[in-house]
């Protein structure tokens, strides 16, 4: 089995803190994802996550106005630069102190960044294809100026269109105009006069007007005037330099929102079209036309604050960000709908299924939502609420339409993926929370264990009424488990015993496995016959199944280990918190184990050989707990560890000084006391059904890792004369298409492949197909798999595929297991060919039918006739017309 997993997405988060930010197209949105950064797709309807990953979460996004470099900025002050288009990392860079503004000049030579009270401006890092000589800067990062003058920290930087001057609203209660370079009888501005701190300060179109927005509501609209104290000059012949002593900006209107007990928290203007919009503190939107201050409506979007909104460059949607409840919508304002609504779990997820197909992802967390998650889109598809506690357990029938949760709540419930729908509740005698769940494959039996009772309940799916309670156990039932030939189910207590139960025979009697520790979980091979348990003491055992016996067992609590807690005082190894694995899985072939539990680690086990193939780092996020493994003694006080010491009473703003979490609780109460410092920790973790990807559950979201994130490069093959230049022109003037096609494989450059394979003539598919060398058919199966899904060529796309199963189909089915998602990929798009193809066919035979069941065109020329024989007049006579005129004139109609 292949090891070399890499990370390609993160679902179940979509929002955490920070700004957002559009494509210069509008097409793409940015949104920062704790210590990552996310691209939501808003016209394909899919996201990718960018492969790198910051030290803390990100506190800032910058991205050039050609869109080809993101700078993104943690809340330490170090910066990524990272190439859009290539999904890489070009340069890292340390601001010294933590950055709370920054933007790119609109001629994208340089960027600001106000770092607390001062205003730098730097120069943009050259790219490759921006510099004369091709190669990159050895500083890439070089400051032009640092401007000083605010007394508290800046909020918002504001370029100018023509890039010569730039605003900063900061915290001081004021705005002040800078220039980019020392200008001529310029001087730096202060725009004073409100009540709070400047949230926003921003240049009209004509840059001849300035507004500034202040956290209390109000809204002033300066111009650069004369002071109307002074008394005009009686000479006309004056010196202007005179005249221009009494130029000042001065404000010309105040507005307010007049919202009572609400703070405004975000706002963002667009100069094109006039468009002012604010997000208060109460989750409404207010869209306003300047410099009238027309509403043009308001909306109610969350319940809690809005921390950020951005206008698109056409100033169409508008972007929201809701950091509490992990909200992000996109809203085209004049068409008054969403474009994009997304919210991920804002409680720790408890548990995660991969559906059959190996489509879809179920996550279900503790805010009792379960939410089904597309792998290729990367979206949510649907919410369900229904459950009033925390989801515990999701398993799916072995058909892969029918889901199966346990709820903290007494309930256990089937949901209808296909409707979309619960259909049925299955609930105890007496109220019970229920923990762990098992389901029979063949989708009749449901089984459910509970931490308060030590039995096991069975219920029938069809009629919904309890079967039967399994007793044996002395402590509470942690995990359950069906053999996948459903014979058996296996239940794991904290009773140090895993027992084996026949519940389809008459009699009760189950078979005990005596452990050494409580038991966290247990698992079934693929093939029934070995079972997999894990205990409290960081113990896996294996067992098997018909003998009752253990056959190994692996020590994993010197691989688990692994990051401090803040709280802790002993090293990373000598902690003896975090030592077991609290979910287990094993491989889609059976020869791996995949586990995790309260640990920063995934640890990958050979069934076989007992030893450790892979540990995989969930994450780097020192904004976590338990990430690092030596403590910074620089962070211990004589009052314990800095990040425990509670300095928010010390806030300046008052909305920060007050304290609405429960006192000591870190779990329930409220959201942000749960989010304050985190401990990264596994919940769940499953495999792929093609065996090709896995995914976990961790506190940042769901991520997941696959095998086909790298690009296959084969140097061997690669050769100097391989070029692109060379590709196209082996394609174009050489007609070889079979080496134009190896070519751009060697290659990997994923338009090459596309600009080959669409210009390969479909009368030479059949020849260039049977003659590729056999290495390259999984590559050119999964290319030809992905263009059916995405390419409008529908008969070009089969007609390769068609090919490709006639030429090879012996060797594919001998390598099913290495191609077996690329063909599940090609029978999902060739069944959506059909439908679509069926849906058209049957529209067409309506429309023929009723075209045939029309007069003929002779038959309508008399039927014409006879009705339209009169025509009336403009004065309401009636005279008669000649019908022989193929075309009557109307008459008396002016």
């Amino acid at each position: 089995m292949k090891t070399e997993f890499k990370f390609s997405n993160l679902l179940g988060t979509v929002y955490s803190q920070g700004n957002l930010l559009f494509s210069p197209d509008g097409s793409c949105l940015f949104s920062p994802v704790g210590n990552r950064v996310t691209v939501f797709d808003l016209v394909n309807n899919k996201s990718h996550t960018l492969p790198f990953a910051h030290r803390k979460n990100i506190a800032r996004l910058g991205l050039t106005p050609r869109g080809n470099l993101l700078l993104s900025i943690d809340e330490d002050g170090r910066a990524i630069l990272t190439n859009v288009p290539r999904r890489i990392a070009l340069h890292h860079f340390s601001f010294k102190s933590p950055v709370t503004a920054l933007a790119f000049s609109p001629s994208g030579r340089h960027f600001a960044v106000g770092v607390g009270r001062h205003v730098e401006v730097w120069h943009t890092p050259s790219t490759p294809d921006s510099n004369a000589d091709g190669e990159l800067e050895f500083a890439p990062f070089v400051k032009h100026r640092v401007y000083a003058g605010h007394y508290d920290t800046v909020q918002n930087l504001e370029w100018s269109s023509d890039s010569r001057f730039f605003l900063s609203a900061a915290k001081d209660l004021t705005a002040r105009i800078w220039s980019l370079d020392p200008q001529e009888g310029f001087v730096p501005t202060t725009l004073a006069g409100h009540r709070e701190g400047v949230l926003g300060a921003f240049f009209s179109k004509d840059q001849e007007t300035i507004y500034t927005v202040s956290k209390d509501g109000a809204v002033f609209q300066w111009a650069y005037i004369r002071n109307p104290n002074v008394p005009e000059p009686e000479d006309e012949e004056m010196d202007d330099a005179e005249d221009d002593q009494h130029m000042r900006w001065r404000i010309v209107d105040r507005h307010y929102f007049l919202r009572n007990n609400t703070k405004v928290n975000c706002v963002a203007f667009h100069a094109e079209s006039n468009l002012l919009v604010t997000g208060f503190s109460d989750g409404v939107f207010g869209l306003y036309e300047m410099p009238e201050f027309n509403m043009i409506h308001t909306l109610s979007i969350s319940q809690n604050d809005i921390d950020f909104v951005t206008i698109n460059r056409t100033g169409e949607w508008l972007a929201f960000g809701a950091s509490k409840l992990g909200q992000l919508l996109v809203w085209e304002w004049q068409s008054e709908s969403y474009i994009l609504k997304q919210q991920g779990h804002f409680d720790s997820i408890n548990s995660l299924v991969y559906s059959p197909d190996g489509q879809r992802v179920i996550t279900t967390a503790d805010d009792g939502k379960i939410k089904v998650w597309d792998v290729n889109s990367g979206f949510c598809i649907v919410t369900f609420t229904e459950h009033t506690s925390g989801v515990t357990a999701c398993e799916f029938a072995k058909r892969g339409n029918v889901l199966f949760t346990s709820s903290l709540d007494g309930s256990i419930r089937a949901w209808d993926l296909i409707r979309f729908r619960n259909f049925r509740t299955f609930t105890a005698p007496t109220r019970l929370s229920f923990s762990s769940l098992a389901v029979d494959p063949s989708g009749e039996v449901v089984c459910a264990g509970s931490l308060d009772s030590f039995d096991i309940h069975i219920w029938s799916v069809q009629t919904g009424q309890l079967l039967d309670r399994l007793a044996g156990h002395e402590g509470p039932v942690s995990s359950l488990a069906f053999a996948p030939n459903g014979g058996l189910v296996v239940s794991g207590s904290w009773d140090h015993t895993v027992r084996i139960w026949s519940i389809f025979n008459r009699t009760q009697t189950s078979e005990p496995l005596q452990l050494q520790a409580d038991v966290l979980d247990v698992a079934f091979r693929p093939d029934s016959l070995q079972l997999a348990v894990s205990t409290l003491d960081g113990q896996l055992t294996f067992w098997s199944v018909a003998e009752a016996q253990q056959e190994s067992g692996v020590d994993g609590r010197r691989d688990v280990s692994g990051g401090r807690k803040i709280s802790d005082r002993r090293t990373a190894a000598n902690a003896a918190g975090n030592k077991s694995f609290g979910t287990i899985r094993y491989s889609s072939d059976g020869s791996c184990v995949l586990a995790g539990g309260n640990s920063k680690y995934i640890c990958l086990y050979s069934t076989t050989s007992l030893v450790l193939l892979k540990k995989y780092t969930v994450s780097v996020n020192l904004s976590l707990s338990g990430t690092q493994e030596f403590l910074n003694s620089k962070l211990l006080t004589e009052a314990g560890p800095d990040a425990l010491i509670d300095d928010q009473g010390e806030a300046s703003d008052l909305e920060d000084r007050i304290d609405r979490t429960l006192p000591g609780s870190t779990r329930g109460g409220d959201t942000a006391a749960r989010k304050r410092m985190p401990e990264v920790r596994v919940t769940g973790v499953a495999f792929a059904p093609t065996g090709r990807a896995f995914c976990a559950a961790s506190t940042e979201g769901l991520l997941i890792y696959s095998l086909d994130t790298q690009p296959l490069f084969d140097p061997i093959d690669l050769d100097l004369t391989i070029t692109p230049a060379s590709t196209l022109h082996v394609l174009q003037k050489e007609k070889d298409y079979l080496k134009a096609l190896i070519m751009a494989f060697r290659l990997n450059e994923t338009p090459l492949i596309r600009q080959v394979y669409e210009g390969i003539p479909p009368a030479n598919i059949n020849h260039v197909v049977s003659s590729i060398p056999t290495v390259y058919i999984p590559r050119l199966l999964r290319f030809v798999a992905l263009q059916t899904e995405e390419s409008p060529h529908l008969e070009f796309c089969l007609l390769w595929i068609q090919a490709i199963l006639v030429n090879h189909g012996q060797w594919v089915a001998d390598n099913r297991g290495m191609v077996d998602s690329e063909l599940r990929i090609v029978g999902r798009a060739v069944g959506k060919i059909r439908d679509d193809l069926r849906r058209l066919a049957e529209d067409n035979v309506y429309m023929i039918n009723y075209l045939l069941s029309q007069p003929s065109a002779s038959a309508e020329r008399d039927i014409e006739g006879e009705v339209l024989g009169l025509k009336q007049i403009g004065n309401g006579e009636v005279a008669d017309m000649d019908m022989d005129d193929e075309e009557p004139e109307w008459l008396g109609l002016d």
